[in-house]
């Protein structure tokens, strides 16, 4: 994905419109992320429809109010808006962590051109190696919501084990807002302290590798297999 954008300016949608104009900096956005195009126009009736619910589905994956961790994906928005005008008018309405091509960047109209874009709202979803992951996940992110995020983890064979929607901890036995934090430090250290039993055999006490919680075997014989 970073090669698709090398060499090429990306914009901010925040109040200063910083760019990302480096390579480095190109980098470390979109490395190992899962990136989501989103072909658009303001003056489209259909995508103006569209934005709030793309809004949503965006802030309640990377918004840390929604999420522990924001997920591995960028939003850039490919404008083919008929005018600059209408192009940051239709910005408002799309969620300040995104990207955008500057209006006067040929290629937006390269990358239509590239994944076939002919009809709109279009949200082409790719993996992190550029690969095209969804087509067009405009029904899914409707239908679906957030969801969808883990369905495209999987589909990209993306490792984010950090990732936890907040509704994923059960919020009625939460006793501080670092409650979760220490939840996975003892998680961590139980898991260390039972990697190694004694026991009991022929009279004699020796020491054995347990398998971790995941599978994982730590015993070089001896030890169970796999599940």
């Amino acid at each position: 994905m970073v090669d698709l954008f090398l060499g090429k300016v990306l914009v901010k949608n925040n109040k200063d419109r910083d760019e990302l104009d480096t390579e480095r900096e190109i980098v470390l956005r979109l490395q190992n992320r899962i990136l989501m195009l989103f072909f658009g126009s303001g003056e489209c009736e259909k995508c103006q429809d569209f934005a709030p619910t793309l809004k949503d589905f965006f802030k309640k994956l990377t918004d840390e109010f929604y999420v522990e961790r924001s997920a591995q994906l960028v939003l850039l928005y490919i404008s083919l808006d008929s005018s600059e005008e209408q192009q940051d008018k239709f910005l408002k309405e799309l969620p300040k962590r995104c990207l955008f091509l500057a209006y006067e960047d040929p290629y937006r109209q390269e990358l239509s051109v590239m994944f076939e874009v002919q009809d709109l709202p279009r949200v082409v979803v790719l993996r992190p190696d550029c690969s095209v992951l969804t087509p067009d996940a405009v029904a899914e992110i409707c239908k679906l919501g957030p969801d969808c995020y883990r369905n495209w983890q999987e589909g990209a064979e993306l490792i984010d084990r950090n990732f936890m929607m907040n509704e994923e901890f059960d919020e009625g036995k939460m006793r501080s807002m670092t409650d979760p934090i220490r939840r996975i430090k003892y998680k961590v250290e139980d898991k260390k302290k039972k990697k190694k039993k004694k026991k009991k055999k022929d009279g004699v006490s020796v020491e054995e590798d347990e398998e971790d919680e995941d599978g994982d075997e730590d015993g070089n014989d001896g030890g169970g297999g796999w599940g």
